[in-house]
């Protein structure tokens, strides 16, 4: 009886211990459950002038502010310049220059793989995770979204669709996308298909809240939409860039609606925060000599690329139905760089550990209405072109009341190490504008107030020596061969690094960029055997196409409009290094198209 007895209470003891493990694993689910899920909604190039709301003469977008009449508009939210930038400080919540990233195309845009990013600390806090659009900070291993905590991905390369990142002929029409890292062509129109899996996305079930980030392409270069949707403006007599923008802007607010529905139909809007923002500034020029005829831009100075306010003033509305106050306007300033420390705080997730950020929780302010931690603090800009950042060319130091500006008419020809005499001709004619009484910024308070002119420019020098020497510790990230994670990596001009590649930058315009015919490739080889084809230009008379990497050195004929050339079973040590291809037509070496490298032996 007594060791029956003990038997039974041993029973008893695990029962009990089922019974507490089951609850306690029980409100781990019901916890997660309750945390809100997340749309984030990026557009490209839309300016703050693209919205109807913001006295837009031409434009209607009731859906997109529809978001902020159900939740909360911040009419001062300042983003970067460009868009690898912009994407790069709402991805990470760090300053861009501490990611490495300086610019949209070449190894400008490569974001280091060892940068944290809001898809993973949400995937790692039992999100299910989804990108749609354009993801813009690196297309190969270990760069992509899939690399970077996105579970889900359907995306297009490089910057943009049709862009040197290939592949050659894509249009915003019938698009070749790619979805988990496989090409796939589509049938529609761009916007209706980022739409269409974004909605399928976050119709799946599972008990796990969902991360959506719905980052369309449009309405960037080239200005591509259906007929039905530009005429309406072509019937204003908007100039006919204009009427397609805006077309493209007619397509965004459609697609708002379908999401915005889709979250109401499912029963989910009330468990849902939903972002809706931009990532710069209207492409409204690109030097003086280029202006989009009649373009509004709600009297903002500058246009895309520039750190006057129309480059960096973005519109955002932000909601969470029952949760956020309605109908709300705050014109205290947010930025990029919060995004992901507000997402985290909304839901209640710890920021890691690791991870050091430079933005602020916006929760408070949003909440309350007002948040002390966000006064008297600083955001920074800086946007030029080449891997290199210079101190002094084209920045921007915003407060929320002033603003100290060092303008640049050609941001994009920035790519040496200016002179003594430079600088100094920069550091003279720094602009300073009170921006909450002057948001156009044509009234130079510079000479009125040095001593806010000194320490808004002690405080970007600090910051710049900070974010750069982080940088150049991590140095450029390199695009890994031979992976078991991408055996097969395309490789693009869009990709190049090397001395060609910036020179291309140096006088005139941006006519020049198509001047450039060859980089090469930064890379990690695992060791292995790899088949490497070239896609080659047009060849007028016959040539010599040349690989070179880590001492491997190969040589091929090529024939008069021979379009491809492989170097089959090339054997690649393990390493780092440039990876050089090229064709000798001429004297001056050009490069292939895109190299295609392919590991063979795994």
């Amino acid at each position: 009886m007594k060791n029956l007895n003990k038997s039974k209470l041993n029973i008893r003891e695990i029962n009990v211990l089922f019974i507490l493990l089951f609850f306690s694993f029980g409100s781990k689910i019901i916890a997660q459950e309750k945390k809100p899920n997340i749309i984030i909604m990026m557009t490209d190039d839309q300016g703050y002038g693209d919205i109807g709301a913001h006295g837009n003469p031409y434009l209607k977008t009731p859906h997109i502010e529809s978001i902020g009449n159900e939740g909360i508009e911040m009419s001062t939210f300042i983003s970067y310049p460009n868009c690898s930038a912009s994407r790069a400080a709402l991805l990470t919540g760090r300053y861009p220059y501490r990611t490495g990233v300086t610019a949209v195309t070449q190894v400008d845009h490569f974001m280091n793989s060892s940068e944290v990013t809001i898809a993973e600390i949400l995937k790692d806090n039992g999100y299910r995770t989804g990108i749609f659009g354009k993801w813009h900070v690196g297309d190969n291993n270990p760069m992509r979204p899939s690399d970077q905590g996105f579970q889900e991905v359907l995306v297009h390369k490089g910057g943009g669709i049709g862009q040197a990142a290939g592949p050659a002929g894509n249009t915003y029409f019938d698009p070749i996308l790619e979805h988990n890292n496989v090409s796939k062509k589509y049938e529609g129109y761009c916007d209706d298909i980022f739409t269409d899996a974004t909605l399928e996305f976050i119709s799946k079930k599972g008990g796990k809240p969902f991360f959506a980030y719905l980052a369309t392409n449009l309405p960037h270069f080239p200005l591509q939409v259906p007929d039905k949707l530009a005429e309406p403006y072509r019937k204003m007599g908007l100039h006919e860039d204009n009427a397609l923008t805006y077309g493209m802007i007619s397509s965004i607010d459609y697609n708002v609606g379908r999401v915005l529905k889709k979250l109401k139909d499912l029963g989910i809007e009330e468990n849902t925060i939903v972002l809706f923002l931009s990532d710069n500034g209207p492409r409204t020029r690109r030097s003086k000599n280029d202006v989009y005829p009649g373009r509004w831009g709600s009297n903002l100075r500058g246009t895309k690329t520039s750190v006057y306010e129309a480059g960096i003033r973005v519109p955002f509305y932000v909601k969470w139905k029952n949760n956020l106050p309605k109908k709300t306007t705050t014109n205290i300033m947010g930025s990029m760089i919060d995004i992901l420390p507000t997402i985290l705080e909304a839901a209640d997730i710890d920021i890691p550990k690791k991870v050091s950020l430079d933005g602020k929780s916006l929760w408070s302010l949003w909440k309350k209405g007002e948040d002390s931690a966000l006064d008297d603090r600083s955001f920074y800009v800086q946007m030029h072109y080449g891997p290199t950042p210079f101190k002094y060319m084209h920045f921007g130091v915003r407060t929320q009341n002033y603003k100290l500006v060092g303008p640049h008419d050609f941001p994009h020809g920035i790519v040496h190490q200016p002179t003594d005499h430079e600088l100094k001709n920069v550091l003279k004619n720094l602009e300073l504008y009170d921006v909450e009484k002057d948001p156009s910024e044509r009234i130079n308070l510079a000479q009125k107030h040095p001593d806010i002119v000194e320490k808004l420019l002690l405080d970007y020098e600090n910051w710049f020596d900070a974010v750069t020497e982080e940088r150049n510790a991590k140095g450029i990230q390199r695009i890994h061969l031979g992976t078991k994670e991408q055996l097969h990596v395309n490789l693009s001009r869009f990709d190049w690094g090397g001395p060609r590649v910036i020179s291309r930058f140096d006088y005139g315009g941006p006519h020049v960029i198509e001047d450039n015919k060859l980089g090469f490739w930064r890379v990690k080889t695992e060791a292995g055997i790899y088949n490497i084809s070239y896609d080659l230009p047009e060849l007028k008379k016959d040539a010599v196409a040349y690989f070179k990497y880590a001492g491997v050195l190969l040589q091929q004929p090529v024939k008069k409009g021979q379009n491809k050339v492989i170097f089959s079973k090339v054997n690649l040590p393990k390493g780092k290094g440039n990876f050089h291809a090229y064709i000798k037509e001429e004297r001056l070496p050009v490069g292939p198209l895109f190299v295609d490298v392919l590991r063979v032996d795994l």
